[in-house]
């Protein structure tokens, strides 16, 4: 399709100095619905949403009349890696992403849609009262509650360990070319245990990220083209991040890695700190977070607000393919959209 919008980049200094970004994608009419955010998972960029479908999830927002800001917080590989975790993200990083947003467009009220570690960490911005101006938030996969498979919890509670004597990141790029003998070995590893395609980031990706075979989409949800583009949207992933989340997960739900001040030590606790709506999406195929992640969560928010929020099961769809599969314009969009009339 074509696609004439007006894209730029612009650059924004988180709270701790880290120079972030925000991708700007519009039309080139003045979007009438306003600015929307649009945050990213771990170890992967804005462009993650931007899959080489006819209709992608970036193209859907711009279609639909708004002004699409993608944000490149510290996990993205646009950026030069870091050791990151959830709280430094939601302390610095999408506080200092919504005020530029903010201030760029002059809207004092935008809207957010947020994916797995970009929702974790975003999620606990919004609950600890450092995001107000956003008052619609779109969540996928996981957000407050972070359930996972019996083989993820063996795998970050033994595996990782293990993992972090040789690496302080895993990278899918080991699938495309595995520098030294660290990353050799567990390309070995994984070429022996995943027979489920001959793309070898994909591989890589399930074996970083969860259960499955493939874990963050179902195979016969992607078109070729995107099977194939995803070998350059994965990079480095710390392990100190997969520390913050093995806390998480056998906590339940999020808590602080490192008592940040401006941040709770423990997410659900206290009523959240926002006025925002939210929309829980959660894929019934999830191998990376099971859909009691994002039900667990709505019903959290339903204890103080009931019948305000929403949430939805999307039976045919897994992790990351809700955004990037070749029937989710037909299948997701439309239900983000309605959502964010809301």
């Amino acid at each position: 399709m074509e696609r004439n919008y007006i894209e730029q980049t612009i650059p924004f200094q988180a709270g701790d100095g880290l120079e972030c970004n925000l991708v700007n994608v519009k039309a080139e009419k003045q979007p009438p619905k306003g600015p929307i955010l649009v945050v990213h998972g771990a170890g992967v960029r804005g462009n993650i949403f931007r899959a080489p479908v006819e209709t992608n999830f970036v193209d859907c927002l711009v279609q639909n009349g708004y002004d699409v800001w993608l944000e490149n917080w510290r996990a993205s590989i646009d950026l030069e890696p870091n050791e990151w975790d959830l709280d430094q993200a939601a302390k610095y990083d999408h506080p200092k992403a919504v005020e530029k947003v903010v201030e760029e467009t002059g809207y004092n009220e935008i809207k957010a849609v947020i994916h797995c570690q970009g929702s974790t960490s975003f999620m606990m911005s919004a609950v600890a009262g450092l995001v107000p101006q956003v008052t619609n938030i779109v969540s996928n996969a996981v957000s407050l509650h972070p359930v996972v498979p019996r083989w993820s919890v063996f795998k970050i509670n033994v595996a990782l360990p293990l993992v972090s004597l040789g690496t302080r990141y895993l990278n899918p790029q080991w699938g495309n070319e595995a520098p030294g003998v660290f990353p050799k070995i567990i390309r070995s590893i994984v070429e022996v245990t995943h027979n489920e395609c001959n793309n070898g980031v994909c591989k890589q990706v399930s074996f970083t990220y969860g259960s499955g075979f493939p874990a963050l989409w179902r195979h016969e949800n992607l078109n070729d083209a995107t099977h194939e583009w995803l070998r350059d949207e994965f990079a480095e992933v710390p392990i100190h991040f997969f520390n913050h989340i093995k806390k998480c997960i056998k906590k339940g739900h999020l808590v602080s890695l490192s008592n940040e001040q401006d941040l709770p030590d423990d997410f659900v606790n206290n009523p959240p700190k926002t006025d925002a709506r939210f929309t829980f999406l959660a894929g019934k195929k999830n191998l990376c977070f099971l859909p009691e992640s994002q039900g667990n969560t709505y019903e959290f928010f339903e204890e103080y607000e009931p019948g305000r929020h929403a949430f939805h099961l999307l039976p045919d769809y897994s992790h990351l393919d809700v955004f990037m599969g070749k029937n989710s314009a037909r299948d997701v969009f439309p239900i983000i959209l309605k959502e964010l009339e809301m």
